[in-house]
């Protein structure tokens, strides 16, 4: 018996090896699920400790993530695009003192606050970007103005705001970004000449990513940086490929971290290459297969096993690129981490930090977020902790 389950497994492993998904059987696929939709969010990862938060801190970063996750996942469970949601959920955060970003943002070097973002639409991988923007509210809006109504995909600085204001956008004066909380980081960095991770301890950098129920996908992301940041310094949330990727072939991810490394390894779009290239056939396909060679075998019991085998480690791909391009990260020198969604629906995560601010919902029901490595209420029962 173990000989006949040794054949089918080989057997099946050739035949799935050369396997296209056929129209029809796309097509059946389809009809046979309902829609899904799913979210994941992001507030920034780095070094995090339950013994370093009060219990009233940590409420105010679970309920940020909340009303974050929320207005993202009811646009979704409305039948909205993925585009919207992840806007509706990064809004939010950038209002929020809490994030490095919009409001809250770190100082620069030079006292200000310099904001990037990034938008990408898995349909067409349309996107746009900006980066050293210092008056405009929502940097995540000016980065899909860019683009939807530009011929660019990356703006800067002062040109950036000049296309802000010819596109309506309010000027928002500099005392709505500013929070003396980040002041005081930068002048301690200054006085004890510290670097800005020593300072930050985190990178409050934040994210989503979407599936809607029209199986498109998107990222967005945006930050204020790094504190004390020098020369008009980017990292990698305001560049597509480095900090943000969407595709609807392969997944949507959205990143925070070192950006210097995260750019290096072009972390967003090397985990959606890598997902594409590795992308199963569907479950139709593979059932037809694997039950033509239990027929030839004579063995269903061996044919059964063999669909729930492969199925099961097919869930598994997405988890494992993530974690394996996180690993190049971090020999490299960085931390960070970064969410994913799939167009399965899975709504993932993956960070080489003791902590990333995060949640995540979708529509089986998963509604939840998590700040350290290892909550339970942030861990899918087969996902590994990060």
């Amino acid at each position: 018996m173990q000989a006949m389950k040794n054949a089918l497994f080989a057997a099946a492993t050739a035949a799935l090896a050369t396997l296209a998904p056929t129209h029809a059987f796309a097509e059946a696929h389809e009809d046979a699920e309902a829609p899904k939709w799913s979210i994941a969010i992001h507030g920034g990862a780095g070094t995090l400790s339950p013994d370093n938060m009060t219990p009233e801190r940590r409420a105010q970063y679970e309920a940020a993530l909340q009303e974050a996750l929320d207005a993202g996942a009811q646009i979704l469970a409305d039948g909205g695009t993925a585009m919207e949601a992840i806007q509706a959920a990064i809004i939010p955060m950038e209002d929020n003192p809490l994030f490095n970003a919009g409001r809250g943002a770190v100082f620069t070097w030079e006292g200000e606050n310099e904001l990037d973002a990034s938008i990408m639409d898995g349909r067409d991988r349309s996107a746009g970007a900006v980066t050293g923007v210092t008056t405009v509210r929502n940097p995540i809006l000016l980065a899909d103005r860019v683009r939807t109504d530009s011929p660019h995909v990356f703006l800067m600085g002062e040109g950036a705001e000049q296309f802000a204001l010819e596109r309506g956008f309010d000027v928002t004066g500099p005392e709505w970004f500013a929070t003396e909380a980040r002041r005081q980081s930068l002048e301690r960095m200054k006085a004890e000449e510290m670097s800005a991770l020593d300072v930050d301890h985190k990178f409050g950098t934040v994210g989503a990513v979407a599936l809607d129920q029209d199986g498109n996908l998107a990222a967005g992301t945006s930050t204020g940086g790094m504190t004390g940041k020098r020369w008009g310094r980017i990292g990698d949330a305001p560049v597509v490929g480095a900090g943000t990727y969407a595709d609807n072939r392969s997944c949507a991810v959205s990143a925070t971290g070192w950006g210097e490394y995260f750019i290096r390894v072009g972390v967003a779009q090397e985990i959606c290459t890598r997902l594409r290239m590795l992308q199963p056939p569907p479950p139709e396909v593979i059932a037809m297969r694997i039950n033509e060679i239990g027929e030839v075998l004579e063995d269903d019991e061996g044919a059964n096993e063999m669909f729930e085998l492969i199925m099961s480690e097919n869930a598994k791909i997405p988890q494992q690129i993530a974690d394996g391009v996180m690993a190049e990260v971090k020999e490299l020198g960085g931390d960070g981490g970064i969410i994913l969604v799939t167009p399965e629906g899975n709504a993932l995560y993956s960070f080489n930090t003791t902590g990333m601010y995060r949640g995540r919902a979708t529509s089986d029901g998963v509604n939840e977020v998590a700040i350290f490595g290892g909550d339970v209420e942030a861990e899918a029962s087969d996902t590994p902790d990060h």
